[in-house]
C-alpha cells in the first residue's frame, strides 16, 4: 500500500488525506480491548524526540516561541517501564513513534521499535532526511511494522525513495511515501488543523463547540520525559494527564482527569483547551467512544 501510486503521483492532494484515513481506520476503529472491563487505547503516539530538523510553515515547530527544539530524548528506562505497564494489562493496540519531533534523530529509534514491538504494531513517520539503503534494511529487520515518509521537497523525491527502497530489497507495502509538497493553496496534502489555536493557515474548519471528540476514548500521547497528554493536537501541552515513571499507564488511562475530559467529550468540547480546537475528532475512534460511553452507564 502506498499514498503515491506506482506510476504517477495523485493529481489531488486530497487523495493522499483519504488513503491516510484508510490505512489508519482498521487498527483505530477494531472492536476495543477491555480490562478489568475499561477499554483500553487502540493506539499509542510516542515522541522519542524533542528535534526536528525541518521547519514546515503548517507546523508548530516552525515558531520557536511554541515548539522550540530542546534536543531532549526519551530514555530506555521509560521505555521499559511503558512496556512492563502495558504487558500487565495484555496491552494490543498499535504504536506510532512521530509526536513533537523527528523519531530518526533518535539513536535508539530502532531498539524501542524492538521492545513495543512485542506488544504491538509499531509505525515511524519519518521526513526521511537521515535515510539510506542500510538505515532502510535495519528498519525492516526491526519489529517495526511500517515505514511512512513524508515527502515536503517535491515530485522528484518519489523516484529517489523508490529507487532506495527496490536497492534495499524492501516489499513496497512496508513503505508508505505521502507527497506533503503541495503549496499553501492545496493545505500542503495535509488535512490541516489550528493545533488547537496555535497554528491559523490555509483552509482551516471552523471550531464548533457542539461537535463530540473522540481522541480521549483512544489514544493518548507520551512525550520524551514520560508525560501523558491529552491528544496530539495539542502542541501546546497544556493538558497533562500524568507521568509514567510515577504512575502505571493503566492508572493514568482510567485517572481523574482523562474520565473527566471524556465524559465531556461524550457530548461536546466546552472545555479548555478543546474549546480552541477545530480537528475533526470523529474521524476514528467510534467503537472506543461508545465503548466509553457504555462504561459510564454502569
Amino acid at each position: 500500500m502506498s499514498d503515491i501510486g506506482h506510476n504517477n503521483p495523485p493529481l489531488d492532494p486530497k487523495e493522499t488525506i483519504q488513503k491516510n484515513i484508510e490505512r489508519k481506520k482498521p487498527i483505530l476503529d477494531r472492536d476495543p480491548q477491555y480490562f478489568e472491563k475499561v477499554p483500553l487505547p487502540s493506539w499509542i503516539e510516542l515522541s522519542l524526540i524533542d528535534n526536528c530538523n525541518r521547519s514546515c510553515s503548517f507546523c508548530p515547530k516552525s515558531d520557536e516561541k511554541i515548539a522550540p527544539n530542546t534536543h531532549q530524548v526519551m530514555d530506555e528506562v521509560l521505555i521499559n517501564k511503558l512496556y512492563e505497564d502495558l504487558s500487565k494489562i495484555n496491552f494490543e493496540g498499535a504504536f506510532c513513534f512521530c509526536g513533537y519531533g523527528e523519531p530518526m534523530l533518535h539513536k535508539n529509534v530502532l531498539k524501542y521499535a524492538n521492545i513495543l514491538g512485542k506488544l504491538g504494531g509499531v509505525e515511524i513517520i519519518t521526513n526521511g532526511d537521515t535515510l539510506n539503503e542500510k538505515q532502510l534494511v535495519e528498519i525492516y529487520n526491526s519489529r517495526a511494522t511500517r515505514l511512512l515518509i513524508s515527502l515536503y521537497d517535491g515530485e522528484h523525491q518519489v523516484e529517489k525513495f523508490k529507487k532506495m527502497i527496490s536497492s534495499a530489497g524492501i516489499p513496497k507495502d512496508f513503505v508508505i511515501l505521502r507527497d506533503r509538497w503541495y503549496s499553501d493553496k492545496l493545505d500542503f496534502g495535509v488535512k490541516l488543523t489550528n493545533r488547537v489555536g496555535t497554528i491559523e493557515l490555509g483552509k482551516q474548519n471552523e471550531i464548533d463547540t457542539n461537535k463530540k471528540c473522540f481522541y480521549t476514548s483512544y489514544q493518548v500521547l507520551i512525550d520524551w520525559n514520560g508525560d501523558v497528554f491529552l491528544c496530539p493536537q495539542d502542541w501546546q501541552r497544556r493538558v497533562t494527564m500524568g507521568n509514567i515513571m510515577q504512575r502505571s499507564f493503566f492508572d493514568i488511562w482510567n485517572g481523574k482527569i482523562l474520565n473527566k475530559f471524556r465524559k465531556i467529550h461524550q457530548t461536546n468540547r466546552n472545555i479548555n483547551p478543546c474549546t480552541g480546537c477545530n480537528a475533526n475528532g470523529d474521524v476514528y475512534g467510534e467503537k472506543h467512544f461508545q465503548a466509553w460511553n457504555n462504561f459510564y452507564k454502569l
